[in-house]
């Protein structure tokens, strides 16, 4: 299917598959006439990038994890390192967390004080 197909069947827009190609994330064949061509599992992965997203993971997060992913829940495999990289994922989005209530109470702290 051409780009435009998967962006129609996904509700991505076509600028955005492409950034997903550049970040290897996606692949396309080419056609002779140098247009994108995907497969019909580009369907399925594109939905699985957008639920990992969805979870806060990075686009080189997603790459490295994406081989292990099966079905658009998405449910993971459980291939070598990825409990690891998960894990150091969870416990970074949990340190942003713990940063971001600091910074909130401070801002805080700044509108009680007449």
């Amino acid at each position: 299917m051409l780009i435009g197909e998967l962006s129609r069947r996904t509700g991505v827009g076509a600028r955005l598959l492409r950034y997903y190609e550049a970040q290897g994330l996606l692949d396309a064949g080419r056609g002779t006439n140098g247009y994108r061509s995907y497969d019909e599992d580009a369907v399925v992965t594109v939905r699985q990038i957008r639920a990992l997203l969805g979870a806060g993971l990075s686009t080189e997060v997603i790459r490295e994890v994406l081989p292990c992913v099966r079905g658009e829940r998405p449910e993971f495999e459980w291939c070598a390192e990825l409990w690891d990289v998960l894990n150091g994922e969870l416990a970074a989005m949990d340190a942003r967390i713990d940063d971001l209530r600091r910074s909130r109470g401070a801002l805080a702290g700044f509108l009680t004080r007449p």
